[in-house]
């Protein structure tokens, strides 16, 4: 993979990356603990409240994981590593990274 290619990539990955930064303080926010006045809400209410703060705790952890893969794929970039596969070491297709810029393997070993 030439230079031209490898700068495009992290330029994709710094701007998924922002993406994710930019949305943390809302999924930060939506995934505090609920506490609700059992008194004065009804049990559909806290329910309905405990549900959605489930879906933001799930959504803040593959945040924090999509963040780790992007950081990774950076440090591949630096050290011309990036567009291998982890597993057999063959290029990974272009056209997989431009889908998924932190992918780790080619299609046959992620098979």
């Amino acid at each position: 993979m030439d230079q031209t290619e490898s700068e495009q990539f992290r330029a994709q990955l710094l701007a998924l990356k922002q993406d994710i930064l930019d949305t943390s303080s809302i999924r930060d926010e939506i995934s505090a603990t609920v506490s609700l006045d059992q008194s004065c809400t009804g049990r559909l209410s806290r329910m309905d409240a405990l549900q959605t703060q489930a879906i933001a705790v799930a959504g803040k952890t593959r945040a924090d994981k999509q963040l780790r893969l992007i950081e990774a794929a950076i440090v591949r970039i630096d050290h011309d590593d990036f567009g291998f596969c982890m597993e057999c070491g063959e290029p990974i297709n272009p056209r997989r990274l431009e889908i998924d810029p932190t992918s780790l393997y080619c299609i046959t070993c992620a098979q």
